[in-house]
């Protein structure tokens, strides 16, 4: 996949953990020359997107959620609080996404990528499976930003984008059940991807262009 162009080359943005986030997310990552994403940030159950995302099912849209440890409290960063191991959720996250998106024209391409990360968590918090889904995701999009998962590596100038991404577009583009179901906007990047494949860095990148 070609690299979007970097609309900030020369910007530090500060952005919140999600789990296989949002095309917005992506679009926003895509334009900074350096982000930072960071992992420390306090535990708030109202900030579901750290463990949860939003995909285009056979029936409409559906929600994927890592169900996170019974230590979870406000008093606590991201990569403190653990990842569950309750109900088989990665099972449940397979078995969804193969059937969401197994007839697209390139799941056959990437899922393999993502799928050593989804399986029984050992030990792991919820920073630590975002960043490592996301280094995965960067890589199949060839996005160009430096990114670091330590705050303390962010300049006194960097944009904190944390609580809030800034707008974005809506750019149409192609899903498989688009005739059936409507187009389904803001749904996480891995239906951009499956979808769209190598041109998935273009959608980004007329995203962020107003």
């Amino acid at each position: 996949m070609k690299s979007p162009l970097t609309l900030f080359p020369d910007s530090c943005a500060v952005m919140a953990p999600q789990y296989m986030g949002s095309l917005a997310y992506y679009a926003v990552m895509a334009a900074y020359g350096r982000v930072i994403v960071d992992a420390s940030m306090r535990y708030d159950k109202r900030f579901k997107s750290a463990h949860r995302c939003e995909i285009a099912s056979t029936h409409g849209l559906m929600r994927l959620t890592v169900p996170v440890g019974k230590t979870a409290h406000s008093g606590r960063g991201w990569d403190s609080v653990p990842v569950s191991d309750h109900g088989d959720w990665w099972s449940d996250h397979v078995v969804s996404l193969e059937s969401a998106y197994g007839r697209t024209p390139f799941f056959e391409y990437y899922f393999d990528r993502l799928r050593p990360w989804l399986v029984r968590p050992k030990g792991i918090s919820v920073s630590e499976l975002d960043a490592a889904i996301d280094r995965e995701i960067r890589q199949m999009l060839h996005l160009p930003a430096e990114v670091s998962y330590d705050i303390a590596d962010a300049p006194d100038c960097a944009i904190d984008l944390r609580r809030g991404l800034p707008e974005v577009a809506t750019v149409p583009y192609y899903q498989v059940r688009a005739g059936r179901l409507g187009f389904i906007p803001g749904l996480s990047i891995v239906d951009l991807i499956f979808n769209m494949g190598p041109e998935s860095p273009l959608i980004l990148k007329k995203m962020m262009e107003r």
